[in-house]
């Protein structure tokens, strides 16, 4: 099945459980996400996979998805040494930064957790423009959004993880 699989994808198919949750726990720090994810291979085709990812995230509890914000950094800041959130963020410029922390402190405050965005393709300005749009939902309409939000980086994060290895993409 796994012969006609891209070769990331064949690698993340033949990985041992611990190899899979580590690969998968790049993508999204929730445990459960991870779990149903790697309990779905193997994957014939990226979209297999993409479609359990979508399934996994419509299942996450309201803890499940604390668990998978707690791994994000805020947007303005991405963790120093991680080449995936400075390659995630790298719309914002230097100048939209100290706003952008100062909106993401106070939507902490309001919402209890980082603001969260697939920043990947954005610029600074429009998230934003999307943060002061957000900062006023109430939890349970953030909620909804984040997890939308959280399905996107993971399909890119996917995307990624199955490509062959040499893809800069």
């Amino acid at each position: 099945m796994t012969s006609s699989a891209p070769p990331g994808l064949s690698r993340l198919n033949a990985a041992t459980a611990p190899e899979a949750t580590a690969l998968l726990h790049d993508v999204c720090g929730s445990a459960a996400w991870g779990a149903a994810v790697a309990a779905g291979r193997p994957y014939a085709r990226l979209d297999d996979l993409l479609a359990a990812s979508d399934t996994a995230m419509a299942a996450l509890t309201a803890d499940d998805l604390g668990e998978a914000m707690a791994g994000h950094p805020p947007i303005g800041r991405p963790q120093p040494g991680d080449p995936t959130s400075a390659r995630e963020q790298r719309g914002v410029a230097d100048t939209e930064r100290e706003e952008l922390l100062r909106l993401n402190l106070a939507y902490q405050d309001a919402h209890g957790h980082v603001f969260l965005i697939c920043a990947t393709g954005r610029t600074g300005a429009q998230m934003l423009a999307a943060l002061k749009e957000r900062i006023g939902n109430t939890p349970d309409t953030e909620r909804e959004i984040v997890r939308t939000e959280l399905g996107k980086i993971n399909r890119i994060r996917l995307t990624r993880l199955a490509a062959p290895e040499e893809d800069p993409a």
